[in-house]
């Protein structure tokens, strides 16, 4: 039982829309295939797939018997990942375009075999609730299509979603793959997927989508969806890109709901789910100590009241920048070079800047210890590394050590408490996520919020030492053309214990 939801099955009337629903997530601890080059047959892959869906089907009968509309289960959740193009291919299915009408458990045979469509339809469809899954699909294609893969065959990262009949109603392939998803392609266009349900319209998308335009921002812009599923396999990245810190802060940024299950496997730095509402997370969960899943349940607007749209240069164009002669110094975060600014008093007025983005910062700590130094850092400029993106970030931060080298490192633990914090900075576009992490990795909701003009300020002094905090913008515009990596660095890239922290989808 989750503390707070009531334990009936979900009855409602279809037929009605509800003002609120409750949604579910399951983090799920993978049971992963032995590692092979040569593909197993597949009844093989289908054992393994059925060993998940056995867990998968005990979040789900859980979550329906505690009121839930719709449960979202992880990228990559049903048959693990380490995959060729050749060894994945017995996991995949054929699945069609939901248009067809479908409902694979009353019908399993209408498309070729496919078992775990099949199941995953009757989970639904007995349990009178949405099911999101993450799983492959499989495309036959000829010499016709000039750009048909070598093996006659598109083959997608795919999530599908079935409605509380066992329809399918969503399919959408993955557009932005990580570099390590050779066995996967990318369709030609970007698929902008939504449907309607009596609780809202939905849109979803998976992993690492979320840092690029398309299809996320296109479906909360255009499509003006109400709430994101997200379906991911994602590696925490300290101090910007852990799992709950950067999906919470797309949320408020996007000011829509978002629905993220993460695989749960410690080992690859993945843990990290949560249900999140444009003011605040209504319950999420990080745990990097047990090996086991989670499910975790909250209730939601269907449709989030509107916010107000933030001018995020508003104040901070207005501040004067104090010069602070050449006490600045620059560190790395995530291979990118930061400017920053050591917090020397125990409070006050700090402006950093680089290239066109000035950061502005008041705050207050609870005390000033020697033990610790925290920064104020600024970055403007073309990230590079796995992916090519470019970023403004304002950040206030903890230091690893006192060693002001150590400033960008990652680090999980702080002592030091703020009294009060105002963040603000003079950002070249509307897409800025605000965060806000504290020490052992715990998220603040309800200590803080964002002014129409543009300033991240916290409403009480903060629940527990600092980690970061952090305006994080997008300036989609500015990212270069999609690039392959050159095969040697990859290979560093694989390598290098530091870049593995990032995230594997």
């Amino acid at each position: 039982m989750v503390p707070g939801i009531a334990a009936s099955v979900d009855f409602y009337p279809r037929a009605s829309s509800l003002d609120t629903f409750i949604a579910a997530v399951y983090e799920h601890a993978v049971i992963l295939p032995n590692v092979t080059l040569v593909p197993v047959s597949p009844e093989e892959a289908l054992a393994v797939m059925n060993r998940n869906l056995d867990l998968l089907e005990g979040a789900v009968t859980s979550a329906s018997k505690q009121g839930a509309h719709i449960i979202v289960t992880p990228e990559d959740g049903i048959y693990g990942f380490n995959f060729t193009r050749e060894s994945i291919y017995p996991y995949l299915e054929d699945i069609p375009d939901p248009q067809v009408n479908w409902i694979p458990c009353n019908n399993p045979d209408r498309f070729g075999h496919t078992p775990v469509q099949q199941r995953l339809s009757c989970l639904a469809k007995d349990n009178s609730i949405y099911i999101v899954a993450n799983i492959g699909d499989k495309k036959s294609c000829n010499a016709s299509d000039p750009q048909c893969p070598p093996d006659g065959r598109y083959q997608y990262n795919t999530d599908v979603v079935f409605d509380s009949k066992g329809k399918l109603v969503a399919r959408y392939h993955k557009q932005n793959l990580f570099l390590n998803e050779d066995q996967f392609n990318a369709p030609k266009e970007p698929e902008v997927v939504t449907f309607n349900t009596t609780f809202g319209k939905f849109g979803i998308f998976t992993c690492f989508d979320i840092l690029f335009h398309d299809p996320a921002v296109t479906l909360v812009r255009d499509s003006r969806v109400d709430t994101i599923l997200f379906p991911t396999a994602w590696m925490n990245v300290l101090p910007h890109l852990s799992a709950i810190e950067f999906h919470s802060a797309w949320a408020m940024g996007m000011r829509v709901n978002f629905l993220a299950s993460n695989l749960h496997y410690p080992l690859k730095k993945m843990t990290g789910s949560g249900i999140y509402a444009p003011d605040s997370p209504r319950a999420f969960h990080y745990d990097m100590k047990t090996e086991e899943g989670k499910l975790l349940l909250a209730q939601l607007d269907s449709h989030p009241h509107p916010t107000p749209v933030v001018n995020w240069t508003s104040y901070a164009s207005g501040v004067e920048a104090h010069s602070v002669g050449n006490q600045e110094f620059t560190g790395i975060i995530f291979f990118d070079e930061f400017t920053f600014l050591e917090l020397k008093e125990i409070g006050g007025n700090y402006t950093v800047c680089q290239r066109d983005l000035c950061c502005h910062l008041s705050y207050k700590m609870s005390e000033k210890r020697s033990d610790e130094v925290y920064a104020l850092g600024a970055f403007d400029g073309l990230h590079t590394v796995e992916g090519s993106y470019y970023l403004q970030i304002c950040t206030l931060l903890k230091c690893k050590t006192t060693d002001l080298h150590t400033c960008g490192d990652s680090v999980e633990t702080a002592s030091t408490r703020f009294e009060m914090f105002a963040l603000s900075g003079t950002f070249g576009t509307q897409y800025v996520f605000p965060e806000v992490l504290l020490s052992e990795i715990q998220l603040a909701p309800g200590e803080f919020q964002v002014s129409s003009d543009g300033r991240l300020f916290s409403l009480k002094p903060t629940s527990g030492p600092v980690l970061t905090v952090t305006l994080f913008g997008r300036l989609y515009e500015k990212d270069s053309a999609p690039n392959t990596l050159s095969d040697l660095t990859t290979q560093a890239l694989r390598l290098n214990p530091k870049t593995d922290a990032w995230k594997s989808k």
